[in-house]
């Protein structure tokens, strides 16, 4: 279960450090300065997909990092997913900046207006994988 715990926040910090990159790249030395477990807690947007009848997540965390400097708030919703293999269990996560501050709103308002050209238009970039 550590394995499994290790391997699932290593992932969550390899998406932070991909936002980080492709809207705030001048900063090179991000840290996690806080890790707060949120269970029974919604995100927002897990609230608003669950009333559409979507899983809701079976834990969520919010981290929090120093971005040279600014402190900046994470979300991450944990989903189960259908096993891999017999035994071997599978996760989604969904990671994104909290939107509790402009700069943060714009950073999601970018990112989904980055996926939709893609989508409709083509093209591949190396973006944080979110629900």
């Amino acid at each position: 279960m550590v394995e499994i715990h290790n391997f699932l926040n290593e992932g969550c910090w390899d998406e932070v450090l991909k936002w980080e990159q492709m809207f705030h790249c001048e900063c090179r030395n991000i840290t996690l300065v806080k890790f707060q477990g949120r269970p029974k807690d919604l995100t927002p947007k897990a609230r608003i997909f669950s009333w559409f009848g979507l899983e809701k997540p079976f834990d969520r965390h919010d981290w929090t990092i120093d971005r040279c400097g600014e402190k900046v708030r994470y979300v991450i919703d944990y989903y189960s997913a259908p096993d891999e293999a017999p035994g071997v269990p599978a996760f989604h996560v969904d990671v994104r900046p909290a939107v509790d501050s402009p700069s943060a709103a714009f950073d999601r308002s970018r990112m989904a207006f980055k996926r939709m050209w893609e989508k409709c238009f083509g093209g591949t970039t190396a973006t944080p994988e979110t629900a």
